[in-house]
């Protein structure tokens, strides 16, 4: 029996999922992955940097029917329950009840996900164990990865590959964990999402690794490097605006300064691909031209390998939420704003698959194409910061 052809993918293209860091802002990233499971176009690879990092683990590590379930139970569990339907009341009594939301996360913690190191004395600035030194501690999300990831679905053969990106502690070196070269472990998630001083660092053979979005946080130079390179439908999800108005109080520079800090560096990225793509090119027609007994077999392998014959759709999906150009915008689990953002990721996803301008002839020559959102359609959008 012939296998069914997706018209979204009649090429069988590669579906690489690219997923940043941003704290609460992901449940954006679980809205864009329902719209791609609903119509079949999940992914054969998977990329993650901290919040990011722990969503590829929730779909790796699960057989796609319950995926969606379990994304839901991660995110119900660590949002905060709202006083009232946040449709129900003005935007100024919103935005106070995110404030409020923000403080408690500050003071409480997120229920499986971090707590409070309620008698460290790290905050004094006195010396504790390197695997302390941090204001909260994330044993919970240990437990809660445990209860919600089937880590031995995640690393059997033949599963959706799975890469979570950390930088080691001592040497400020990327560190990329790949279920496709070592078995992985909650703590290789933990690892990934180790942002200091909030949260400790994690001990992996002997080193200790923080967060990957101090190195990059948007892990789509690992997609790039990734050998030998394949036709690719690549959908990047950016939580972080690099562009923004100019802030004129403490709360918009903040907010500011953690767009710039965290937003993706995927121009440059893609941008370092293409030169690299035209090199090879030209590389393989110098070759094409030389003598026939100038040319070996080992020549040639080292050219298919580069894989310059290969072309790289990216979908980029930017968050749009405002946030109120509040900088605690990360730490807002309210389950209102949860909600919101979940249901944005999807309406965004749906936009990008219903313009499926990947579908679009290229040269064969065309290393990387970038395929934007298109313009809303003129109908009101739900209000939220």
């Amino acid at each position: 029996m012939m296998k069914r052809v997706n018209k979204l993918n009649p090429q069988g293209l590669r579906i690489v999922l690219v997923l940043q860091g941003g704290g609460a802002l992901g449940a954006y990233q679980a809205g864009v992955y329902q719209a791609l499971h609903e119509h079949d176009l999940t992914p054969d690879w998977i990329v993650g940097t901290s919040i990011g990092a722990i969503n590829a683990a929730l779909l790796a590590g699960n057989p796609k029917a319950i995926r969606l379930q379990r994304m839901k139970q991660f995110w119900d569990r660590v949002s905060h329950q709202d006083g009232i339907d946040l449709a129900l009341i003005p935007d100024a009594q919103r935005r106070s009840n995110v404030w409020l939301s923000a403080v408690d996360t500050v003071l409480r913690g997120i229920p499986g996900f971090f707590t409070p190191r309620l008698f460290s004395l790290f905050p004094a600035g006195l010396a504790v164990d390197p695997e302390a030194a941090s204001y909260y501690d994330t044993a919970a999300l240990a437990d809660t990865l445990g209860d919600l990831v089937d880590f031995d679905y995640l690393n059997a053969p033949g599963g959706m590959r799975m890469t979570v990106n950390a930088m080691k502690v001592k040497t400020g070196e990327l560190a990329s964990f790949d279920n496709a070269q070592q078995i992985i472990s909650a703590d290789h998630v933990r690892a990934s999402g180790a942002l200091p001083p909030g949260f400790p660092p994690v001990r992996i053979d002997g080193d200790l690794y923080w967060d990957g979005g101090l190195y990059s946080n948007t892990p789509l130079e690992t997609v790039l490097d990734d050998l030998p390179h394949v036709d690719s439908l690549c959908f990047m999800v950016d939580l972080w605006s690099a562009e923004g108005p100019e802030p004129t109080t403490l709360d918009e520079v903040q907010t500011r300064q953690k767009d710039v800090t965290f937003a993706s560096r995927s121009k440059r990225h893609i941008e370092d691909y293409l030169r690299t793509h035209k090199l090879q090119h030209k590389l393989r027609e110098l070759y094409a031209l030389l003598p026939k007994r100038a040319k070996t077999e080992v020549g040639a392998d080292e050219l298919a390998m580069l894989g310059c014959d290969s072309t790289m759709h990216v979908v980029r999906l930017p968050y749009g939420g405002h946030d109120w150009h509040m900088a605690s915008k990360d730490i807002n689990f309210s389950k209102g704003s949860i909600a919101w953002r979940w249901d944005q990721g999807y309406q965004d996803a749906m936009r990008a698959i219903e313009h499926a301008g990947w579908l679009k002839a290229v040269s064969e020559e065309t290393g990387l194409v970038l395929h934007e959102l298109p313009p809303l359609a003129k109908l009101p959008r739900a209000a939220e910061g």
